[in-house]
This record gives structure tokens, C-alpha cells and sequence, in this order.
């Protein structure tokens, strides 16, 4: 399992995207960059078909987005999947919480910030990564789905992404759903407003299912995710926090 540890990006990573560096800079932390990807492939390769859930950070156990996405969690992890989250509170917290004690198996690509985001105690295994966009490609990497939940800035950022990776072909068409009609009324409202003013083609509208049932979202999962790529339920044999093996 990944330890625990201090750690601040440096001047130069910090000021990287801000402008142009030495020749010498931009050489190191390309090579930074390769080995938190090799790190992070290596450390997640064997966790199994997932789905990721996206949620704000500031939801705590008391409001119906955390419920939700507790109940949520449980429900994707009895489907058989692996529920990988950001690793960190709120949202993120009650998804792996709900896969965790509903006897599922719980993952978190956590992101290191200058306030250290701890990783939520619902993991089985869990990484630190120091860039943003290296995280994000480990969170749609190994996923066969997507849910949304309430968010702010960052949960569309990793919403739209998806999206994107989907529309122009360069990942499958993974079911995508957002949860909870009334929190994004006026998103989806705008999606539609895309679309009527052909900045996106109609048929995207069909990449996104909006609901407020977890029961449609598992039926969803089910059929766009588990008969749709033929997947089939396995079962992890928890010996050791590392290169846990599976059973088909």
C-alpha cells in the first residue's frame, strides 16, 4: 500500500505550465512525468474492471449527495466492479466506503495539493500522484464506466474530459451517467443548448444518462457497461496489499 509521505512539487513543477522553462528543466520533469505514469500502471494494473465515480471533496456524511454516493458505491461493487475514486473526503470518501463495506474492492489515485489531501480510510489500495493530468488519465484508464455526482470545477473538468475521450473515439463508449437531476439541472440544460446550436452533434447528446435512481444507473451499468464489453465478475483474493491475485 502507499505510504504516507511529504511531498511538495518543486518551483519549476509548480511554475511549469506558467511558461516556457530551460531546455534543462523541461528534460527532468518529462522524466518525472514517465515515472509517475510507470509507477502509477504498475501500481494499479492488477485492481480489475472498474468504475470511477466523480464528486466534490466537501460533501460530509451528513448531506443525501454523500448518502447517495455510498449507496451508489455499494451498488457498482456487488455489480462486480472495482470502484476507484479521486481517494479523497466527501463524495470520493462514500463511494469507496460503499464498495469497501459492501465486501467490494476500493482504489484511489489521489492528488497531491499544496493542503495535503489525505487518502479516505475506505481504500484497499491507493497511489499519490503530484500531477493533475496524470491522475486523470489513471481514472479513466482501467474504468468501464463513469458516474458524475455533485461537484464543483474540478468533478466537470473530469466530466468532460470523459466525454471528450468518447466523442473523438480515443477511448470506448463507456457508459457515462450524472446523478442527481436537480444539483445539475442547468449543466445538462446547457449540454442541450450545445447541441441546438450544433457546437456539438445531437447524437452526443445519446453519450450522457441523467437519473436520480440508483437502481436505473445499476440497470444502465449493466447493460451498457457489463453485457456490452462481455464482462464477468471476479472475485480478489485480499493476501497482500500488493499484486493481489483474481479469480474468474
Amino acid at each position: 500500500m502507499e505510504k504516507p509521505r511529504q511531498y511538495r512539487l518543486s518551483r519549476s513543477e509548480s511554475l511549469f505550465v506558467r511558461g516556457p522553462l530551460t531546455r534543462l528543466k523541461n528534460l527532468f520533469f518529462t522524466f518525472k512525468v514517465q515515472y509517475n505514469f510507470i509507477r502509477a500502471f504498475q501500481k494499479m494494473h492488477f485492481i480489475g474492471p472498474c468504475v470511477t465515480v466523480f464528486g466534490s471533496a466537501r460533501f460530509g456524511p451528513e448531506t443525501a449527495h454523500y448518502k447517495n454516493a455510498e449507496r451508489i458505491g455499494a451498488e457498482i461493487a456487488k455489480l462486480g466492479f472495482t470502484v476507484m475514486t479521486g481517494g479523497g473526503p466527501g463524495i470520493m470518501e462514500a463511494a469507496n466506503k460503499g464498495a469497501y463495506e459492501a465486501g467490494g474492492y476500493s482504489v484511489g489515485s489521489n492528488i497531491v495539493l499544496p493542503v495535503e489531501q489525505k487518502p479516505n480510510p475506505y481504500l484497499h489500495k491507493w497511489i499519490y500522484i503530484p500531477y493533475f493530468f496524470v491522475r486523470k488519465v489513471i481514472l479513466v484508464k482501467y474504468s468501464y464506466a463513469f458516474i458524475v455526482m455533485p461537484g464543483g470545477i474540478g468533478t466537470l473538468d473530469e466530466l468532460f474530459e470523459a466525454l471528450t475521450l468518447i466523442q473523438n473515439k480515443i477511448i470506448n463508449n463507456f457508459p457515462i451517467v450524472i446523478f442527481d437531476t436537480v444539483y445539475h439541472k442547468e449543466l445538462y440544460h446547457h449540454i442541450q443548448v450545445m447541441s441546438k446550436n450544433e457546437s456539438i452533434s445531437p447524437e452526443d447528446m445519446s453519450l450522457l444518462f441523467i437519473t436520480d435512481s440508483v437502481e436505473e444507473l445499476v440497470a444502465h451499468l449493466n447493460k451498457h457497461a457489463i453485457k456490452k464489453f462481455g464482462l464477468k465478475k471476479y472475485e480478489y483474493k485480499r493476501k497482500s496489499w500488493f499484486g493481489e491475485k483474481r479469480k474468474q
